[in-house]
């Protein structure tokens, strides 16, 4: 009996000492950089020969869209949402959304792509460099930095394993100065670890009319938190642009809220699955005098991944939507227009959301 009692306690300390070093390697792998850090920037295999000239007084237009890394398309659903799924069964679901993804950006040429959740090496997305694909259809230049950046993320079961993710600005001028400026982090170790490190890309266009700039910061903020995260990286965002605005400079924001906003509410897209993922709702009082979002509700922006999106719920419209994707712009630049491009989730849980403006 006691030969029998010391073989588990060892195996029982083994174990423990197994999990305290994997965590030990995580915590000295982990990726969390807390000051400011250049971007990554890069340029097409073959560039446009249509170059836009930003200036005042000129109608330009831009795309925020979350791509979900191309392996969230129609056919599937997501742990983290109530469903089943790490990553779609095969490459070739992946590459198929992705072409589905490249082919409506390029139908809808704009100035400038604001894309979230695009990997550039992950297992969840068969590692295929997502960010130099649509930068070769495209025929853009792109700055990029990390939002997720894991060697190995062990849940669920079979793990997601590496991740090398985050955000992107597309244009076909050269970006100034790009940066990877982070935001609040909610989470402790060792659950941080493994989890986002959410951040601003903020980005510099040049005016040839002007000696201001035009200040783009494309963003995803927190999705899986308690919602004091949400709060803190808006109010980090709100401090940011301002102080921009107060340069003198041309401001928009935009990408991923994970909130919803105060012209739209849930008043159209109503909590109909309360035991699914809802998101947080952005306090008014939060955004500067004067400042316009600029969001659209005439189709929903997101769609909860529960489920997969060709079964008979999504048929008979029995579904959990949201409206979370928009655009903040400083009170220098008017917005013309912005419409939520319908594309019924067939390639991506997001819509893709479209943005005409001009610089005053």
């Amino acid at each position: 009996m006691k030969k029998v009692l010391i073989i588990i306690a060892s195996v029982i300390v083994g174990l423990a000492l197994l999990v305290l070093l994997f965590f030990g390697f995580l915590t000295i792998t982990e990726y969390y950089p807390k000051t400011t850090e250049p971007a990554i920037t890069a340029k097409p295999e073959t560039a446009s020969s249509s170059v836009t000239d930003f200036r005042t007084g000129k109608e330009l237009s831009m795309i925020s869209w979350n791509i979900g890394y191309a392996a969230l398309g129609k056919d599937e659903d997501f742990f983290m949402d109530g469903g089943k799924q790490i990553q779609p069964d095969s490459k070739d679901k992946v590459q198929k959304y992705l072409v589905g993804i490249t082919d409506t950006l390029k139908k809808n040429p704009a100035d400038i792509y604001f894309i979230q959740e695009i990997d550039e090496k992950a297992q969840r997305s068969f590692k295929i460099n997502e960010l130099t694909v649509l930068s070769n259809a495209l025929k853009m230049n792109y700055s990029f930095t990390y939002n997720y950046k894991c060697i190995f993320v062990p849940i669920p079961f079979p793990p997601i394993g590496q991740v090398a993710s985050g955000v992107a600005i597309y244009t076909n001028t050269e970006q100034k100065d790009p940066v990877r400026e982070p935001l609040p982090v909610p989470f402790s170790w060792p659950v941080r670890t493994a989890n986002l490190k959410r951040c601003m890309l903020i980005s510099r266009l040049p005016l040839s009319n002007s000696d201001k700039e035009l200040v783009l910061v494309n963003f995803h903020l927190e999705a899986f938190d308690e919602g004091e995260g949400k709060i803190a990286q808006t109010k980090a965002l709100m401090d940011f642009v301002k102080g921009e605005y107060d340069k003198g400079n041309y401001v928009i924001a935009g990408g991923d809220w994970n909130q919803t906003f105060p012209s739209t509410g849930t008043s159209k897209y109503p909590v109909v699955w309360p035991d699914g993922w809802q998101p947080g709702s952005i306090d008014a009082s939060s955004i500067p005098a004067c400042w316009t979002i600029a969001c659209d509700d005439s189709a929903p922006t997101c769609r909860s991944v529960e489920f997969p999106y060709n079964d008979e719920k999504a048929a008979n419209h029995d579904w959990q939507y949201y409206v979370i994707d928009g655009f903040l712009l400083s009170p220098n630049v008017e917005k013309n227009s912005v419409k939520v491009m319908d594309y019924n989730f067939e390639n991506a849980d997001h819509n893709p959301v479209k943005l005409s403006f001009t610089l005053k």
